[in-house]
């Protein structure tokens, strides 16, 4: 069962998403909430597989609950659920360590999917919030620097750009998962990112692949 965490300062959005989620066997609402204030307490005390984070909320924002959790989490999974898809919240977001960005407009399936996906280690998005992360990197020149990669590190980096999620990434190169995890820990350490969509945002923009 996948455990959700939900922030939105909608309560009607919040008792909507929970009867969704809650009316599967699959996912389970671990809390939800109006702001993310406490949101990195808050994952420590839940521990949810999966957090589901609007942007606009009073207090703290929901880029700073991103901020937050990753100072404190590197594990638990983050999609920004949200009206927001403009350019900055965007890239804020996945340079914070969000793994994924749906927009509330998405019917409720594909939400539902993208939950699974973040969970098996993808990086969903809108195809309309996947074209503007490939127009934000289009046309920057490639960097000098590799970062120290070694060349599994980065057929496991190339793999993650392509989109593969961790299961077909250790198909892929016919390891385990358990040794794609290892390298995709020493790829953030090398990168200094906090994510999957970070590190494949940080490879786009570097052409580090």
């Amino acid at each position: 069962m996948i455990r959700v965490l939900l922030y939105d300062d909608v309560e009607q959005f919040r008792e909507t998403m929970a009867l969704l989620l809650d009316g599967t066997e699959e996912f389970a609402i671990v809390g939800k909430f109006g702001n993310c204030e406490d949101a990195a307490a808050d994952v420590a005390l839940l521990k949810p597989d999966v957090v589901l984070m609007d942007i606009d909320m009073p207090g703290a924002s929901g880029i700073d609950g991103v901020r937050m959790i990753r100072k404190r989490n590197q594990q638990v999974k983050i999609i920004m659920l949200t009206v927001f898809d403009d350019n900055r919240n965007i890239y804020d977001a996945i340079r914070f360590g969000a793994n994924g960005y749906v927009l509330k407009k998405s019917n409720p399936s594909a939400i539902i999917s993208a939950i699974r996906d973040v969970n098996e280690g993808g990086a969903p998005m809108n195809s309309s919030i996947a074209t503007q992360v490939l127009q934000m990197f289009a046309g920057m020149s490639p960097g000098d620097e590799n970062y120290g990669l070694s060349e599994k590190e980065k057929a496991v980096l190339k793999s993650l750009v392509d989109g593969n999620s961790y299961k077909m990434v250790a198909a892929a190169l016919n390891i385990s998962i358990d040794t794609v995890r290892t390298h995709i820990r020493n790829i953030y350490e090398k990168l200094q990112v906090n994510s999957k969509s970070e590190a494949v945002a940080k490879a786009l923009k570097n052409r580090i692949v």
